[in-house]
């Protein structure tokens, strides 16, 4: 018995090895999990579910075979892919979660959540994220012709590279207060998160008991998941 986590594929056409990679993972590890949990950023980018790119639909495809075979698969939503939406889960299988979902697992209790939000070391890139956060800004958004949407992707794509690379490695890892805060407030020892793209499992103190937080690895060269089970958790590096 094993519940999976994996974030921070990134999967876009021009990155087929990943992409790959990520079937293969599907087909095989993932049909032996009693559940597969996705914590954001299974996208490079996402314009929106009416969006027609093959990509896409294969993706979908791919997810609901696994969901038929009895693995359920849970998502939450990254900062890539923030806008999918109820039409894509309903294609792939998956249920939606909200950005910061509590477990019970084998009896643990885990935290789990893309990981963005603990970046408070950032402000600017919490503004810009609250503000396309904003429902009607994302239904306006939404209601853009698709060339038009791809053209804004595209630009936020490069205005945000362009801002990271000004970004010391610091600013953009999360906040320690952050983590400790939001393992406090939901009373848990296990966090799990990606999005900083630097795996590794931290020891810290939280609720006045050791307590741990797992990053997961981006899909760059190879793959990483979270493999929990009734006795251990591991960050496992795995090839496509």
């Amino acid at each position: 018995m094993a519940t999976l986590f994996i974030a921070d594929l990134h999967l876009q056409t021009e990155e087929p090895a990943i992409t790959a990679g990520f079937l293969r993972f599907l087909r095989g590890e993932a049909r032996q999990a009693d559940a597969l949990y996705i914590l954001g950023d299974l996208f490079e980018a996402w314009i929106g579910d009416d969006d027609p790119n093959p990509l896409h639909r294969e993706m979908a495809a791919a997810i609901k075979s696994l969901v038929d075979a009895g693995v359920p698969c849970f998502f939450i939503h990254g900062n890539r892919d923030f806008l999918i939406g109820k039409r894509f889960a309903r294609e792939s299988g998956m249920l939606l979660l909200p950005e910061e979902q509590v477990l019970d697992l084998y009896g643990r209790r885990l935290l789990i959540m893309h990981g963005d939000t603990l970046c408070t070391d950032d402000p600017g890139y919490l503004a810009f994220r609250a503000k396309v956060h904003t429902p009607w800004i994302q239904r306006l958004f939404l209601a853009l012709p698709l060339f038009i949407r791809r053209r804004i992707a595209q630009k936020m794509r490069h205005d945000s590279k362009a801002a990271n690379s000004h970004k010391s490695m610091d600013i953009m890892d999360v906040n320690q207060n952050a983590v400790v805060a939001v393992m406090e407030k939901h009373q848990v020892q296990w966090l799990i998160h990606g999005h900083t793209h630097r795996p590794a499992i931290h020891e810290l103190n939280a609720n006045g008991a050791l307590a741990h937080r797992v990053v997961l690895g981006a899909w760059h060269s190879n793959g990483s998941m979270v493999k929990v089970t009734q006795d251990d958790v591991e960050l496992i590096p795995f090839a496509f």
